[in-house]
């Protein structure tokens, strides 16, 4: 019975693996991509950072967490969904607020908004009308929002930004460090524990970053006079937040919540058109 049951699980994850390869549009040739159908379909590039999430965490956590959810979220689409193809996550991201912290690989603002931009236009000559920017790190979201507009100005395509952590917790997720979370905390550690345990050493978790309280309000950077603020501001240990009660559990319950809203998202963009256009 029990190596049935171990078959079972190794051809459900051998069918979901291959799910997620056959939205990956990296695996097909030109002469493929050349015939798929475009008008309504949706190409997603998952961007994140190499950085510094404390002394627990992966310096990968913010990409891993992007395109982990991006491709889990394709075995969900069904046979209705819309034709949703994957580009190759963009693991650099603009990461200037960590630098100082070991572990911080950044890419400065002109040369991110250079590569976004190139995307884009790349996207936009294969014919493709729809881009999507999954985004897992907090210091590329205004950038992101920027070269949005470019893209669409230059190129036509109707261009979208999600930040997936933007989406909320499921009501049953108590966050135990909700005034003041905001980097390697409670969700984005419990998150990684679902994703893959073996990259995260919650026994050197440590809290930090109480102060930011006063910066972000109870909504998360609202403060009504932001300011600009590096982590070396508001924390010694490159943590906002107390990831000490995180859980895979919780985790598992956060995941699965985010990526029902990307296939939320992904049909919901398939369909959009400004009233202007035919």
């Amino acid at each position: 019975m029990k190596s049935e049951s171990s078959r079972s699980e190794r051809v459900s994850v051998e069918a979901r693996g291959e799910t997620e390869k056959s939205h990956e549009l990296a695996r097909l040739s030109a002469a493929q991509i050349a015939e798929l159908p475009k008008h309504d379909a949706v190409v997603v590039q998952p961007i994140g950072s190499v950085e510094q999430h404390g002394p627990h965490l992966p310096v990968i956590t913010d990409a891993y967490i992007a395109g982990s959810l991006v491709l889990g979220s394709l075995r969900l689409l069904g046979d209705d969904g819309p034709p949703v193809w994957v580009l190759p996550t963009l693991n650099y991201g603009r990461s200037i607020e960590h630098v100082g912290f070991v572990g911080t690989v950044t890419l400065s603002t002109d040369t991110l908004l250079s590569v976004c931009r190139d995307v884009g236009r790349s996207v936009a000559a294969m014919g493709f009308r729809r881009l999507l920017f999954v985004n897992g790190h907090g210091g590329n979201v205004a950038l992101l929002d920027v070269v949005a507009r470019d893209i669409r100005s230059e190129t036509g395509l109707l261009v979208f930004r999600i930040m997936p952590s933007h989406f909320g917790l499921p009501e049953d997720v108590h966050c135990p460090d909700a005034e003041f979370g905001a980097h390697a905390d409670f969700v984005e550690t419990s998150v990684m524990l679902a994703l893959d345990a073996s990259m995260v050493h919650l026994e050197s978790a440590q809290p930090g970053g109480q102060s930011a309280e006063r910066l972000f309000g109870k909504g998360r950077a609202q403060a009504p006079i932001p300011t600009a603020w590096l982590t070396r501001d508001l924390s010694h240990n490159g943590v906002i937040g107390d990831p000490r009660e995180a859980s895979a559990a919780v985790g598992k319950r956060v995941v699965e919540a985010w990526q029902r809203q990307l296939v939320t998202c992904y049909r919901e963009i398939a369909r959009f058109e400004f009233g202007g256009e035919q």
